[in-house]
C-alpha cells in the first residue's frame, strides 16, 4: 500500500508520524518500517524475516497511534501490522514480562482496587519505583497510575436513578474508569440521565484487549472480543447505543473487533458504538438534546487522543464542551502527546516519550493562563500532561457536569 510518497516524514503538522517527527530519521517513519517490513518479507533484510532483531528495532518506536491510517493517502495502518509483527516475534523469542504485565493491566487494576490504598502507597514508594526501573524497565521518574476503592460500577449499583424518558444506552465503562477514574463514569451517567436516558452498564463484559492487542498478545485479544460480541450483541440488536469514554477502547469495538472477529456480531456491535460526545453532539445537531445549563463560564484547552483523531476526529470533543453558553472550548494543535498507552512508561523510551510532548502540546499549556482547563479524553494524555508539564488535564465529562 505504501507508495513513497513520504507524506508521513512532515513536521508540526498532523499526528503522523510521532517518532518520525521527533528522531527526523527515515527509519522511524512509517515509510522506513514499511520498508523495513516488505525487506523482511521478501528476505533482503536478514535471514530471520519476521524475526528479525533488526526489524524489532525499526518497528519498536511505532507509537500505534493510528495517525497512519487517517492521514497517509494510502492509508497504511501500521499499528495493525506491529501487531501481527509482535505477535510473530514473540512466539519465537517469548513474551518479554513487562509486555505481560501491560498486557493485563485489567487483573492489575482490579487487584489494586482491591487493596487501596495500601496499593497505591505500594507503587509509589521508592523502592518498588527503583525494583520496577531496574528489573522490569518501567521508568522510575513516570508516577504510577492510581486505585480506587470504591470503583464505579459499586457507585452505580447505589445511585438513585433518574427517570427515563427516552430509552436504554449501554454505558462501555473501561479498565480505568471502572478502577482509576470513578468521577468520569459517575459524571457521564449523570449528563446522560439528566438528558431523559437508562443509563446500563454491559454485565459480563470483559477488557475490551486493547492492552493485549498493543503487545502482541492477539489471541487473547481475540478471546476478550468473542466474549464482548457475546455481551454487547443482544443489545446492539435491540438498538441501543453502546457508548465510550476512553478512546482506545470504544475504538477498538469499532475497528479492531471487525479484524479480530470477522462477521455478522463485530459489524452489528460497530456500527451501535459510538463516543459518548458523538452521540450527544449528533443528538444536538437534530435538536433532540435537552440539557439544562446554568451560567457558569469556562475557557477550555482541548487535546485530542490519537486514535480518536485518525478514525474519528474529535471535533465532537471540542463541539460537546461548546454546548453551555457561557462555555469556549479550543484545540490545541497538538499532535500526540507521546505516552501512547504503555509506551511512554518503558524505560528505553522515556525520553523520546517527553520530546514528542514537548514538540507542540507542552508549550502550548505551559502558555495558557492557570484558570484555563485542560481536557482530554485519553488516560494516557492525561498523565503524560501531569508528567510534563505539572497541569492537571480532565476528562470534558467532569468539566461538562460542572455545567448542569
Amino acid at each position: 500500500m505504501c507508495s513513497g510518497v513520504g507524506h508521513c516524514r512532515k513536521q508540526k503538522v498532523g499526528t503522523m508520524c510521532p517518532s518520525y517527527m521527533a528522531t527526523l530519521e527515515e527509519e522511524h517513519s512509517t515509510r522506513g518500517r514499511a520498508n523495513a517490513l516488505r525487506a523482511a518479507l521478501s528476505g533482503t533484510l536478514d535471514a530471520d524475516g519476521l524475526a528479525s532483531r533488526q526489524l524489532f528495532e525499526v518497528m519498536d518506536l511505532c507509537l500505534e497511534c493510528k495517525a497512519c491510517k487517517g492521514e497517509c493517502p494510502s492509508s497504511v495502518d501500521m499499528a495493525k501490522l506491529k501487531y501481527e509483527f509482535l505477535a510473530q516475534y514473540y512466539a519465537i523469542h517469548g513474551y518479554p514480562l513487562r509486555s505481560r504485565l501491560f498486557a493485563r493491566i485489567d487483573l492489575i487494576s482490579r487487584w489494586g482496587s482491591a487493596f487501596a490504598p495500601i496499593s497505591n502507597w505500594i507503587a509509589g514508594a521508592a523502592p518498588t519505583r527503583w525494583l520496577l526501573d531496574r528489573v522490569i524497565g518501567i521508568e522510575a521518574r513516570r508516577q504510577m497510575p492510581r486505585f480506587t476503592r470504591r470503583r464505579f460500577s459499586t457507585w452505580f449499583e447505589g445511585h438513585h436513578r433518574r427517570r427515563s424518558t427516552r430509552g436504554p444506552v449501554v454505558l462501555f465503562h473501561d479498565t480505568y474508569t471502572e478502577h482509576s477514574d470513578p468521577q468520569i463514569g459517575m459524571a457521564a451517567t449523570i449528563i446522560l440521565e439528566r438528558a431523559g436516558y437508562e443509563v446500563v452498564l454491559a454485565d459480563g463484559k470483559v477488557c475490551c484487549g486493547r492492552p493485549m492487542i498493543s503487545k502482541g498478545f492477539l489471541r487473547q485479544a481475540r478471546e476478550h472480543a468473542r466474549h464482548n460480541l457475546r455481551v454487547l450483541a443482544p443489545l446492539a440488536a435491540k438498538g441501543w447505543p453502546i457508548l465510550g469514554l476512553e478512546p482506545s477502547c470504544l475504538l477498538t469495538l469499532r475497528d479492531d473487533y471487525l479484524d479480530l472477529v470477522p462477521g455478522s456480531e463485530a459489524r452489528l456491535v460497530a456500527d451501535h458504538a459510538f463516543m459518548l460526545e458523538e452521540f450527544l453532539v449528533g443528538l444536538s445537531r437534530t435538536g433532540e438534546l435537552e440539557l439544562p445549563f446554568t451560567g457558569t463560564a469556562k475557557n477550555i484547552l482541548v487535546h485530542g487522543h490519537c486514535q480518536h483523531k485518525a478514525l474519528g476526529g474529535t471535533s465532537d470533543t471540542v463541539a460537546v464542551l461548546n454546548l453551555p453558553p457561557n462555555y469556549h472550548a479550543v484545540e490545541i494543535d497538538s499532535g500526540c502527546c507521546g505516552l501512547a498507552g504503555s509506551f511512554g512508561y518503558e524505560k528505553e523510551h522515556y525520553d523520546l516519550s517527553m520530546k514528542i510532548g514537548e514538540e507542540r502540546l507542552f508549550a502550548a499549556i505551559r502558555a495558557a493562563d492557570p484558570t484555563v482547563e485542560i481536557a482530554a479524553a485519553g488516560t494516557s494524555c492525561r498523565h503524560q500532561i501531569a508528567d510534563g508539564t505539572g497541569r492537571t488535564a480532565r476528562h470534558w465529562t467532569e468539566l461538562l457536569v460542572e455545567a448542569l
